[in-house]
């Protein structure tokens, strides 16, 4: 028998009733004659009422503490899952990150997952139940319970997939599937029916929230194919796979975007060897995690450096940055937190010339100055005005034909 993983969002279980729908959906997998292992997230925003609930008790609590507290989330819907299982007929068991055998580093509210020893859940699925798992969490040596930060529950899924060797890790959640451009912004985007693992990374990279960048790398590494697709309806989703004979059809085959932004500049940087390094290690050790970096040409041998964070990160970036810009004696250090990016994004871009110049003349056309530019061999990213991106991410689509993908 084949083994299937399928991962559930907190909106696809965020009362009863959708809590038996998935146990329908999982129940329907188990009768084609699969092994079912299901990870699930938090009830809809149960992580967030956790957070301000924490908030209220301590402003500032411990980290190991505030783990321990949000991986309950998962725990309470996984159980509830087993049991509308068992309301039906069918045999299920609910498993905590920890004893699905999910090991971490202690890298408490961003852990990475260090191994997976997947006994327990073989030993279950040759009993005949449906494994339920706890998604988002694990244990790192000291036997603490570590989360695994922003699209844990994806990463839990892909990586049992791997350790498993499951034939497709299916991901549902409240959208359809991969479209070329978030729906929500552009009426007229469309579902795809298939994307290679690079393109997706490239968009999950770049804002596209419809999985994380970590689950797709796992994906990628251990070729493991992933569906992403809607649990609310039954359609056809998207697959995420790297098919050698997969057909570019569109050269550009997505726009992805991100509010996300926040830009940090240094100006009057002495440039010398070792000033980087002085400048992003203290970073690196914080855990921010930098994006785009641009550093200017350098003039008496004196430069400026730019360099963007996520909106969350950038007062304790300041708060780091302030002190060494000081102690190289660069002239100033300033933020601006009011920036968004938006990017294009296919494989066919590689070797053809003219889509650089297509996306700046048209935000160009659309009064749309570009702040920062950063390229991949697939991506070209435009740092932009917050308040501009929702246009910028309307005309790109436009002026790249993708309302006519496929």
């Amino acid at each position: 028998m084949a083994i299937i993983v399928q991962k559930y969002g907190g909106s696809s279980v965020a009362n009863a009733g959708k809590i038996r729908n998935v146990a329908r959906r999982i129940a329907d997998c188990f009768d084609k004659g699969n092994q079912v292992v299901t990870v699930v997230s938090a009830m809809g925003d149960t992580t967030d009422e956790l957070l301000e609930l924490a908030a209220q008790v301590n402003q500032d609590p411990e980290p190991r503490e505030m783990d321990l507290l949000l991986s309950t989330g998962e725990i309470v819907s996984s159980t509830l899952l087993a049991m509308a299982l068992h309301a039906t007929g069918y045999k299920a068991i609910a498993l905590t990150g920890p004893q699905a055998g999910i090991s971490t580093d202690s890298s408490f509210s961003r852990a990475r997952i260090t191994g997976i020893e997947p006994k327990r859940i073989l030993r279950e699925l040759d009993k005949g139940n449906i494994v339920i798992v706890a998604g988002f969490q694990g244990l790192n040596s000291d036997n603490d319970i570590t989360t695994l930060g922003r699209g844990g529950s994806d990463t839990t899924a892909v990586a049992l997939a791997a350790s498993l060797k499951a034939k497709v890790c299916e991901i549902y959640t409240d959208v359809e599937g991969v479209y070329t451009a978030d729906p929500r912004l552009v009426p007229g985007a469309v579902k795809l029916d298939e994307i290679g693992y690079e393109e997706m990374l490239e968009m999950a990279t770049s804002g596209a929230r419809v999985m994380h960048h970590r689950a797709v790398e796992l994906g990628q590494i251990y070729n493991i194919p992933i569906l992403v697709a809607s649990s609310m309806i039954d359609k056809p989703g998207t697959l995420i796979h790297g098919g050698k004979d997969m057909e570019v059809r569109n050269k550009v085959r997505g726009i992805a975007h991100d509010m996300d932004v926040a830009k940090i500049t240094i100006t009057g940087v002495p440039d010398r060897p070792g000033i980087a390094a002085s400048i992003f290690t203290p970073l690196a050790k914080a855990g921010i995690s930098v994006d785009t970096i641009v550093q200017n040409a350098s003039s008496n041998n004196i430069t400026d450096l730019t360099f963007t964070v996520v909106k969350s990160d950038l007062t304790s970036a300041m708060k780091i940055i302030k002190p060494v810009a000081k102690k190289i004696k660069a002239r100033e250090c300033i933020s601006d937190s009011g920036l968004g990016k938006v990017s294009i994004i296919g494989t066919g871009m590689q070797n053809a010339p003219g889509y650089a110049a297509r996306m700046f003349e048209t935000l160009y056309n659309q009064g749309i100055n570009i702040l920062l530019i950063t390229t991949s061999e697939i991506r070209i990213t435009c740092i932009i005005k917050e308040s501009e991106v929702e246009k910028a991410v309307r005309a790109l689509h436009k002026a790249f034909k993708l309302d006519k993908a496929a």
